[in-house]
């Protein structure tokens, strides 16, 4: 059996995690493939509410073999507290279960100190990043300066390289006003992470064609949106890897001949997290209505961050160019509970920009900013969803809403999601 690749089609936030598990259940092996504790994917399993940032939402089905890939870049400390609160309530984290990539690289002190200190530094030019320390992470990896995660095998030689690292960031911090970290005291905790880890250290890239040439069913797991992606996405305002059907490739180390899916997920409206162009945000009633008060889970607030999420109408435009540059073989389209009681729903069918009528994003992201929504009006529809499990149970209207996005995408819409629980998941035309 080959593999699946699941990529957000947005900018984020999309409920991949859900529709992970869901797929998962269909799976031998779950890997993600790029990004670090940026991410936060929320499966809601029974009273467990799991917000997993960095192990692949695979890890709640006991058959399955979760890999994190050489893609990401790993901060040891989430990656250790993360796997003790799954095995707090009785997930199996053992070794045999979990594997993490010895070509990842790791997320220092440093990075996160510099992360925070650039972002200070730009001030109102800010890109909005999680803080995390992702940019640096990866500007070292480019840099071909960076700590991978086999260094771990060799806890004394890994911390003085982590040291050594430390120290050369500290011109750097210096350089941009903030205080420079004591690299004994800053690399203390990561000693004991380097011990707990080490058996959890493997050739991932052997463990996924290992897999897929015994015909097992592989699932790759993207974290982050394609409009995020540092090629493809609204540049600068983008993460530092690629959440796009290439980078699974590249982020597990396995060839194309083996994908026979690219699932795109999409939310039956949009969300933004940080700054950058968003053509069909709302503001007021109709954005705070679309984001939720917070009390819930659910509600638009960042998994990772707690930031409110910018809210609009969808987007077709974006929609099909992410649908292109990865090539979706399928849709599936979440929190269509959200959308229930709204007398009518827009969707941005096109742009306007310079009194010209466009069908597909500009060229750069300053006329992005610029352009203008072109709306179609749909009906809304007045029924509760949440309770709904069979797609001929569902409002006529919602169902044509439905059926537009798929056309305006190009792309068939799947699977429906009606609500966060797993049995919210609606098997759809497919």
């Amino acid at each position: 059996m080959p593999a699946t690749i699941l990529i957000g089609a947005q900018w984020g936030d999309e409920g991949k995690g859900r529709v992970a598990d869901s797929l998962a259940a269909e799976s031998a092996l779950v890997g993600r493939y790029a990004g670090g504790d940026n991410a936060g994917h929320t499966v809601v399993v029974g009273e467990h509410v799991h917000k997993l940032h960095l192990i692949p939402s695979g890890i709640l089905h006991p058959h399955v073999l979760c890999v994190l890939g050489n893609g990401l870049v790993v901060n040891p400390l989430t990656l250790l507290r993360e796997m003790d609160e799954l095995a707090a309530t009785g997930v199996d984290i053992s070794p045999d279960r979990l594997a993490l990539s010895t070509r990842a690289h790791i997320i220092t002190p440093a990075h996160i100190a510099l992360d925070r200190a650039a972002e200070a530094a730009r001030g109102k030019d800010a890109i909005g990043t999680t803080l995390r320390g992702i940019g640096p992470a990866y500007m070292d990896k480019t840099g071909r300066s960076g700590l991978r995660a086999g260094q771990m095998m060799d806890v004394e030689g890994f911390v003085e390289a982590l040291q050594q690292h430390i120290e050369a960031a500290n011109a750097r911090l210096i350089q941009l006003g903030a205080e420079p970290l004591d690299p004994a005291t800053a690399s203390q905790d990561y000693v004991d992470a380097a011990e707990r880890l080490r058996p959890y250290l493997k050739d991932t890239s052997s463990l996924v064609n290992d897999a897929l040439t015994a015909g097992q069913r592989v699932l790759c797991e993207g974290a982050q949106g394609s409009l995020l992606d540092i090629d493809h996405g609204d540049y600068p305002f983008v993460t530092s890897s690629s959440p796009t059907a290439g980078g699974a490739l590249i982020g597990l180390g396995f060839g194309p001949t083996y994908v026979d899916r690219v699932i795109g997920v999409a939310k039956a409206f949009a969300t933004r997290v940080g700054g950058g162009p968003f053509p069909t945000e709302l503001d007021g009633p109709l954005a705070s209505r679309l984001r939720g008060t917070g009390a819930n889970f659910w509600d638009e607030f960042g998994t990772t961050t707690g930031r409110p999420r910018r809210c609009g109408w969808i987007d077709s435009v974006l929609l099909r160019y992410t649908a292109q540059v990865s090539g979706f073989t399928e849709l599936v389209l979440t929190k269509l509970d959200i959308l229930s009681g709204f007398d009518t729903i827009d969707i941005a069918v096109a742009y306007e920009l310079d009194g010209q009528r466009i069908d597909s994003p500009p060229a750069t992201v300053r006329e992005l900013e610029r352009v203008v929504p072109i709306y179609e009006t749909m009906p809304g529809w007045s029924e509760d969803v949440s309770g709904v499990r069979r797609p001929e149970d569902l409002p006529q209207a919602l169902l044509n809403y439905v059926d537009r996005i798929a056309d305006l995408a190009g792309v068939p819409i799947t699977m429906l999601s009606v609500g966060p629980e797993r049995e919210q998941l609606v098997r759809f035309r497919g």
